[in-house]
């Protein structure tokens, strides 16, 4: 028996025994998530003690498939994407022990929603540039400032949020990252409401918001640092999936050539192929990207990755539209709504058309992506920056 098929056989065994001693049909769904977390069964590449067991990551399907076959619940993630995708990996980088383990079980069941404070009016695109400022008061900072593009804070317990706390310092390197308690006197969340017609985002105000130094995550002033490597999970988290074959859009728009013959022509068909071809190299990719991950950090190959998922999401969903002709342009309904999340592909294809405009902006604009990809992958010179070195304080807004 190798050592591969021992560590296998070793999960089945701590699996069965989560499962005798927890059984799903007569256990609280909350119970038995911290229980699977205890296990070391919620991310199995995470430390002992924090919802692993320090094994690659890939062993984490044999865990979730076995668990699904005996009708287990998961930890429903997609309602705290954020947390599970960007805010878990950079606590488990950068945080205290502390902060380790009070935040990722209840991150990690499901208790604790999150959310990301880092875009701003003027600060986009160009994260650095942000306003937002923190102020040394004693043990605690003092936060005034607006965020903007904030999914999930309607409903986030906690957010990651980065400020200025060095206004002298050149803008890169004059912030600092905290965990802010959404609950907090002097936040509030005001819902924006997109093309769709719901509001998955907020415009938040940050008002002598009083943090404790102790919710600091890295050192002060290294803010920049950290969260890219935020963003770098946040790429993906998105962009770099290993769904099934004709998982997400390409297997919806598949499913109506399928279906619909009379929609069928030539011209179709021969871009509804190519699309196919692009979404199975996208799957693939994305499947070593996961392998890669297994052994480091997040690099910029997750930019690639988001930049050619948001690509081929507006292709297909425009695809789709073209194939439903007038039938296409129905959309089912506009009313305001705050959705618990983002179900792109269960809607109609009205919809899926007008979300998937969105795909290019969150979590990182197309063309800042693209900057990432030509500098960082492919050794190409870099745009003049001559604000690099500037003192935040003297750059112009």
């Amino acid at each position: 028996m190798t050592d591969t098929d021992k560590t296998i056989a070793d999960l089945t065994a701590r699996v069965e025994k989560l499962l005798a001693e927890h059984p799903p049909a007569a256990t609280d769904r909350l119970e038995f998530l911290r229980a699977r977390f205890d296990a070391g069964l919620a991310w199995v590449h995470f430390p002992e003690g924090l919802g692993g067991l320090g094994l690659p990551r890939e062993l984490q399907a044999h865990v979730d498939r076995l668990l699904a076959r005996a009708g287990a619940p998961d930890n429903d993630p997609r309602r705290n994407g954020i947390g599970l995708g960007m805010a878990a990996p950079t606590i488990l980088a950068y945080g205290t022990e502390e902060q380790k383990r009070r935040f990722l079980r209840p991150l990690w069941t499901g208790e604790e929603i999150w959310c990301q404070l880092f875009s701003e009016p003027g600060a986009g695109s160009d994260l650095a540039a942000l306003a937002t400022r923190a102020e040394r008061d004693g043990d605690h900072w003092i936060v005034n400032g607006q965020k903007v593009w904030t999914s999930g804070a309607h409903k986030a317990r906690w957010a990651i949020l980065v400020a200025r706390t060095d206004p002298g310092a050149p803008k890169h390197r004059g912030m600092t990252y905290f965990l802010c308690d959404m609950t907090d006197p002097g936040v509030e969340v005001r819902p924006l409401r997109q093309i769709t017609g719901e509001a998955e985002f907020n415009e938040v105000f940050l008002t002598d918001v009083k943090i404790p130094d102790s919710l600091r995550l890295g050192e002060e002033g290294e803010g920049w640092r950290v969260a890219t490597a935020t963003l770098m999970n946040e790429r993906v988290a998105i962009g770099g999936g290993d769904p099934r074959r004709e998982g997400g859009m390409i297997g919806v728009v598949a499913g109506t050539w399928r279906e619909r013959p009379e929609l069928r022509t030539p011209e179709l068909h021969a871009r509804l192929m190519r699309l196919w071809v692009e979404a199975e190299v996208a799957r693939m990719t994305g499947r070593r990207l996961r392998q890669k991950l297994a052994a480091g950090q997040p690099g910029p190959e997750g930019s690639a990755a988001k930049l050619t998922f948001a690509r081929l999401a507006q292709q297909l969903s425009g695809l789709e539209l073209e194939m439903l002709g007038a039938e296409g342009l129905r959309y089912g309904d506009w009313t305001m709504k705050r959705p618990e999340i983002v179900e792109f592909t269960g809607k109609d294809a009205g919809y899926r058309y007008l979300r998937a405009k969105g795909n290019s902006i969150e979590g990182g604009t197309s063309e800042i992506l693209r900057n990432i990809v030509a500098e960082r992958v492919l050794g190409l010179p870099p745009e003049p920056r001559t604000d690099k070195d500037v003192p935040w304080k003297d750059l112009p807004r």
